[in-house]
């Protein structure tokens, strides 16, 4: 019943965002009108960049597998990647690119379906701390302004505080063995216990720790990139201070966005950008807008690249999404038990 009532209550929230947004007819007379007049050459290099970023998370990934002695090679680990990018970005429900890209990994990896299991739910995480790291650095270059909206920051530092928290629980739970001293009631319990099984095996490798951090810096920074490229297609963020601007407020967007309020973050990725750019540079509301759209557009692009390799890729009969969801939960449930 879960996995229905979650899709369901998101693309009710996702509606009702996207009606708020384009109820009046002035926002959307101006946002045709900057359609009309933008330059879309800047489009360009926002497709590279996040392109680019692509390329940097497949290289982090396949660095996660390396250790748990996974060698899919470079090009197959792009070409799943991009399938579970393309899975993210459309599939509706419970089962997000995340399952699909495990799913794919253990088709490869047979003997091998927890570790598979385990670098994805590393890679994520890697993922999640450094954005939280860039978030707090941000922050604090543009904290005053920040300031002007109390509430979205407090929510803000609330959520990185639960995401962090997780993160360290797992490792507490590893480190002092007391994975069979944690209640089940507790709540995330299942997700404690998992990033404890993949703490005992990937803190014995620093280096490559280290290494899959620093590489997701870029990574969001070049996704952010590809945000102010939007914004410079409609005459938007021009000054130098442009891309600091852009980049001061797209960590908390990313990190609000990420929780399962909205489909894919659509609705309520429109409604923070138009909050806080309105707020923070008086950027008008259907400029604001276009640049999250716009932006938005730009991961879809390689979405839809990925669905295409998907379409090659896919073995006969097709992906039945049950069977996926039924074989990642069964091995999610064998880690539970064994940490």
């Amino acid at each position: 019943m879960k996995k229905i009532l979650l899709p369901l209550l998101q693309a009710a929230i996702t509606i009702f965002l996207l009606w708020w947004i384009f109820r009046k007819p002035q926002t959307r007379a101006d946002m045709a009108l900057a359609l009309q007049t933008a330059d879309y050459l800047w489009l360009l290099p926002g497709i590279l960049s996040v392109g680019c970023a692509c390329l940097l998370q497949t290289e982090r990934w396949r660095l996660l597998l390396k250790v748990q002695d996974i060698s899919l090679g470079w090009f197959r680990t792009l070409r799943i990647y991009f399938i579970g990018l393309f899975f993210n970005l459309f599939l509706l429900g419970a089962t997000g690119g995340d399952v699909v890209k495990i799913f794919f990994a253990m088709r490869e990896t047979a003997s091998k379906k927890s570790a598979a299991f385990l670098s994805v739910l590393v890679d994520r995480m890697m993922g999640l701390l450094a954005l939280v790291a860039i978030t707090a650095v941000l922050c604090f270059l543009r904290f005053n302004e920040l300031m002007a909206k109390p509430v979205l920051m407090g929510s803000l530092a609330s959520i990185m505080g639960v995401m962090v928290g997780l993160v360290l629980a797992g490792f507490v739970v590893d480190r002092f063995n007391l994975a069979h001293k944690i209640p089940t009631w507790l709540p995330l319990h299942a997700r404690i216990m998992e990033f404890a099984s993949a703490f005992s095996i990937y803190a014995r490798d620093g280096r490559t720790m280290a290494l899959t951090f620093f590489l997701s810096i870029p990574a969001h920074l070049l996704n952010f990139l590809a945000f102010y490229f939007a914004a410079r297609a409609f005459g938007a963020f021009s000054q130098p201070s442009g891309v600091l601007d852009i980049f001061s407020v797209l960590p908390i967007i990313n990190t609000i966005t990420a929780l399962p309020i909205s489909l894919s973050g659509v609705g309520l990725r429109e409604q923070l950008f138009y909050e806080l750019f309105h707020t923070l540079f008086g950027t008008s509301e259907s400029i604001a807008v276009m640049i999250s759209i716009t932006g938005f557009m730009l991961t879809v692009f390689w979405g839809i690249v990925g669905g295409l390799v998907y379409l090659a890729y896919r073995p006969s009969g097709g992906l039945h999404l049950k069977e996926v969801e039924a074989e990642v939960e069964a091995v999610e449930d064998a880690i539970e038990k064994q940490a």
